[in-house]
């Protein structure tokens, strides 16, 4: 890396050490030349996934919309927020594994229901219940 005063491209790091909860690497370094000292913040380029929704539109994948409605499906249910969030990181990093920038929106539907499911069966049901668009009582008969 070149030094970001003489512009010489013999550094060396003296320091590094994990920032931003494990996001990024922060490193101090030293220039061979005129022997200042720097910092670099070094992090993964973010790739914007984004999801295709049921009618084909696209928009950027947003956890924060996740998080929306599972706090809707666990309305006055026993479910720490710690498990909301661990939900919401599970599902981000699910989608983000995938090989593809597009994800549809009924695969994250269905990795919501999946951990759903584990977590609190009425959140699990009342957040199907709109997921897959229930219009009666047989709908729900049918999921339980």
């Amino acid at each position: 890396m070149k030094c970001s005063f003489c512009q010489k491209g013999d550094t060396e790091v003296v320091e590094s050490r994990v920032i931003k909860e494990g996001k990024a690497v922060r490193r101090r370094r030293e220039c061979g030349k005129c022997k200042r000292r720097f910092t670099t913040i070094e992090k993964p380029k973010e790739v914007t996934l984004w999801v295709i929704k049921k009618d084909q539109s696209r928009e950027p994948f947003d956890p924060e919309k996740i998080r929306r409605g599972i706090l809707r499906a666990i309305e006055k249910r026993p479910v720490s927020l710690s498990i909301v969030e661990d939900l919401v990181n599970q599902v981000e990093r699910e989608m983000m594994r995938k090989e593809s920038e597009e994800v549809s929106s009924r695969a994250i539907g269905g990795a919501i229901l999946r951990r759903l499911k584990r977590i609190d069966k009425v959140a699990w049901l009342r957040f199907a219940s709109v997921y897959m668009e229930f219009e009666d009582l047989e709908d729900f008969k049918r999921a339980i």
